[in-house]
């Protein structure tokens, strides 16, 4: 593998860990809080289908990323509601709202755009931060991204910080902890919870716009394919930590860019185990064949007062 080849794969691999970071973004702050949103598979398939629509309608990609990160709100407020308010089973209402969405889209972009349409839509624009992008063999390859990466990067940061350093994120690690001392300090472990779930949607609709108008600029059918699930598989991997859940996110990344990337240095391997590989990895990491991991401890268990 020569350096030029070397380069697209990593550029290849961040692409591609693009929307497992800013689904897992959310996620992981969802699960510190105590509440495993399984639907957020559903949730970037969503996202993926209204990003798409509002940039056809509106010929503008920000709008089509607006509507799809703020429609995805009621079926984040819907996964609330059944976990928190009605204490119903986290796992198998996340399910059922993937199904619900997948239905749903596949049903609406036949209504709207047809069974074999060919519709062009506007895509996010790429950016790099000043000077990368002019660096020999790796500055365009590896820097110049979608924008959104670049502000989920920011978000992911800026997350980071928030769990670490401030009074809520010290709120948001008790609430999954301690549900019960969080309620007699005086705080809301409902709107806690809430405000998690909440802020899982918006960036589990930020993926699935990554996916649709961010790279491939269309939509197809169940296009997220598992990532939701990926975005799951990655904060275990990572032990509930940011920072090795991004490393999750990379490494599923990378496995999915050796598809493109063996059959180009003459390594033939066949198509469905370079397919089936993140999910591997996903696999083993579910199983705790990597370490010990530790959950939150209030994680699926509904609070009573």
């Amino acid at each position: 593998m020569n350096a030029a080849i070397a380069a697209v794969f990593v550029g290849s691999s961040i692409r591609f860990a693009a929307p497992l970071m800013l689904a897992s973004t959310g996620e992981l702050i969802s699960e510190r809080a105590g509440v495993l949103n399984m639907s957020v598979e559903g949730m970037m398939l969503t996202g993926a289908f209204l990003g798409a629509t509002g940039a056809w309608v509106s010929g503008n990609p920000a709008i089509g990323l607006l509507a799809g990160m703020l429609g995805v709100l009621p079926i984040a407020l819907l996964q609330a509601f059944l976990s928190i308010t009605l204490r119903a089973n986290q796992i198998v209402t996340g399910i059922g709202i993937n199904i619900l969405a997948l239905g749903g889209t596949t049903l609406a972009y036949r209504e709207l755009f047809g069974e074999r349409s060919n519709a062009a839509i506007p895509g996010l624009a790429h950016w790099a931060p000043p000077g990368l992008r002019s660096i020999p063999v790796i500055g365009a390859p590896v820097f110049d991204q979608v924008w959104l990466l670049y502000l989920g990067i920011a978000i992911l940061v800026a997350t980071s910080i928030m769990m670490r350093r401030t009074a809520l994120g010290v709120a948001l690690h008790a609430v999954g902890a301690a549900p019960r001392a969080v309620d007699q300090s005086g705080l809301s472990v409902t709107r806690l919870r809430y405000g998690a779930v909440l802020f899982s949607g918006v960036m589990a609709g930020a993926a699935g716009c990554f996916i649709s108008i961010g790279d491939i600029h269309t939509f197809t059918e169940g296009m997220t394919n598992g990532v939701g699930y990926l975005a799951i598989a990655a904060i275990i991997f990572g032990n509930w930590k940011i920072g090795r859940t991004v490393g999750a996110c990379l490494l599923f990344g990378a496995a999915t860019a050796l598809q493109f990337q063996l059959p180009l240095i003459g390594v033939q391997v066949p198509t469905a185990l370079l397919i089936m590989l993140p999910y591997l990895l996903a696999l083993i990491a579910v199983a705790g064949l990597i370490g010990k991991q530790t959950a939150p401890l209030a994680l699926t268990q509904p609070f009573r007062r």
